[in-house]
């Protein structure tokens, strides 16, 4: 059965860094995609970032590019998130996704939350001000 379990959230102060990590089971994880979202009290969900299966494209939200950074360690099972520059406006429950398998292409690379079909339970991330 398909599981993600996130890690890494902690409170930190504006211009400090955290990295997230999304560990995977029950599925082929090189033949997923796997998404970052965040979600804040009063405010949408919202997409950050995705990495491909086979790892051939990365995508960004445009409010954290040049911050963020996402990899994937295949022999963990496991996708990072590392997050440079935090700042208030990035205090949110992470969540991060999966879709697959190989039918989705190694491009596949989407940041809206309805594309994926696994989700772990979040991990809180807070910075102040």
């Amino acid at each position: 059965q398909v599981q993600l379990v996130e890690s890494g959230g902690a409170l930190v102060q504006a211009g400090g860094s955290l990295r997230l990590s999304c560990a995977a089971s029950g599925f082929t994880f090189d033949d997923y995609a796997i998404g970052w979202f965040r979600q804040a009290p009063g405010k949408e969900r919202e997409g950050v970032s995705c990495i491909s299966a086979s790892d051939g494209a990365v995508d960004y939200a445009n409010s954290v590019k040049g911050r963020f950074t996402i990899s994937r360690d295949k022999a963990k099972n496991t996708v990072y998130l590392q997050m440079n520059n935090l700042k208030p406006d990035d205090t949110a429950v992470y969540y991060c996704a999966a879709q697959g398998g190989i039918s989705i292409g190694t491009m596949w690379c989407p940041l809206a939350g309805h594309n994926y079909d696994y989700w772990g339970q979040g991990t809180q991330v807070t910075v102040s001000t």
